[in-house]
């Protein structure tokens, strides 16, 4: 149901930020158990910068091997993480979010930013939640 709504909704724009946009409202309205989603963009010094996304403000520039974002960028790997305050190097944006999954944008074997979600449940991310996401971040790479 979700992958054929971002089907529609992206189908035809070529607009990253809009994609982008409407990419996290949906996840937004569709998740359950999340506090924050959104995306980190790698900017021109190879950093992760903040892109569109809801929730409260959040951490505006992750470098690359930091964090669950900059390591899930720098390893190209989805990374899930039952309880973030065990996570080694751990940035804490919202001190609600307990735990997180973290999905690579990669395109033509460019990497072009990560997926974030959050949740202030512990452990609210499963391999099913994980492979949803990973099929809808490849719908959204295409129209990237």
């Amino acid at each position: 149901m979700v992958k054929k709504q971002l089907v529609a909704l992206l189908h035809g724009e070529k607009n990253q930020i809009a994609n982008l946009s409407n990419t996290s409202a949906l996840l937004n309205q569709f998740l359950d158990r999340i506090n924050w989603v959104g995306f980190y963009l790698v900017d021109e010094n190879n950093e992760l910068v903040l892109g569109p996304f809801q929730g409260l403000p959040a951490c505006v520039r992750i470098p690359l091997g930091k964090g669950v974002c900059g390591t899930s960028a720098k390893n190209l790997e989805t990374i899930r993480v039952e309880d973030v305050h065990q996570f080694p190097g751990h940035i804490a944006c919202d001190a609600a979010s307990n735990s997180e999954i973290v999905i690579p944008l990669i395109k033509d074997g460019k990497l072009l930013g990560v997926l974030d979600i959050d949740s202030p449940i512990k452990n609210r991310f499963d391999e099913v939640d994980q492979e949803q996401l990973e099929e809808i971040t490849a719908i959204l790479v295409e129209h990237l």
